[in-house]
C-alpha cells in the first residue's frame, strides 16, 4: 500500500521528476514534497512484520523534515553518502486506514543506504500502529487492511 503524498498536499497528485526538485513553492515527486517553500516531506516505508511470513508488510508513506534534515536527505539521496544517518526528527503525514489516526504522530526517520527510502517508526511506542510494527500482525489482520483499502479477496 502506499500513499501517493503526504495528507497535506491537498493538490492533484501531479509528479515532476526528482531532479527538479525545488524547496520554494509547492513541489510533488515520487520522492520529495514541498508545500509553500516551508514544509518538507519524504516518502518512507513503514514496515509490519506479519506472523508466519518471510517479508514484511510495508506501506509507502511521508513524513515532515525539517528543511536542515531534508536538505541533508536530498544531499545523499543519489549516493546514499549522509552527512549524518539520523534518525531524524518528524510529523507522521498520512492517516491509514485501519489504525487509530496517525496523522501528525511524532515520528524518527531512518535514512537507509543504497538509495532505499527511509524506514520511519512512530515515537510513541503505544500507539495500535507503533505496537504493529513491534510485535507483528497475523495474517488475517494484513486481509482486513487489504480490505480497508478495496483490496479484499475475490471468493465469489
Amino acid at each position: 500500500m502506499r500513499c501517493r503524498a503526504p495528507d497535506h498536499w491537498g493538490k492533484a497528485e501531479h509528479l515532476d521528476p526528482n531532479s527538479a526538485l525545488r524547496l520554494d513553492g509547492d513541489f510533488l515527486s515520487e520522492d520529495f514534497c514541498v508545500i509553500g517553500g516551508e514544509h518538507f516531506f519524504v516518502r518512507c516505508v513503514f514496515d509490519i512484520p506479519v506472523h508466519g511470513m518471510p517479508e514484511k508488510f510495508g506501506y509507502g508513506v511521508w513524513s515532515t523534515l525539517s528543511r536542515e534534515n531534508f536538505e541533508r536527505y536530498v544531499d545523499g539521496f543519489d549516493d546514499g553518502k549522509y552527512s549524518d544517518m539520523g534518525p531524524w526528527w518528524g510529523w507522521f503525514a498520512n492517516s491509514l486506514k485501519g489504525f487509530t489516526e496517525t496523522i501528525n504522530q511524532g515520528c524518527w526517520v531512518h535514512p537507509q543506504l543504497a538509495r532505499q527510502r527511509p524506514v520511519i517508526s512512530l515515537d510513541d511506542e503505544g500507539h495500535e500502529l507503533a505496537m504493529a510494527q513491534q510485535d507483528g500482525i497475523s495474517p488475517e489482520r494484513l486481509l482486513e487492511l487489504y480490505a480497508e483499502y478495496g483490496h479484499a479477496p475475490d471468493v465469489s
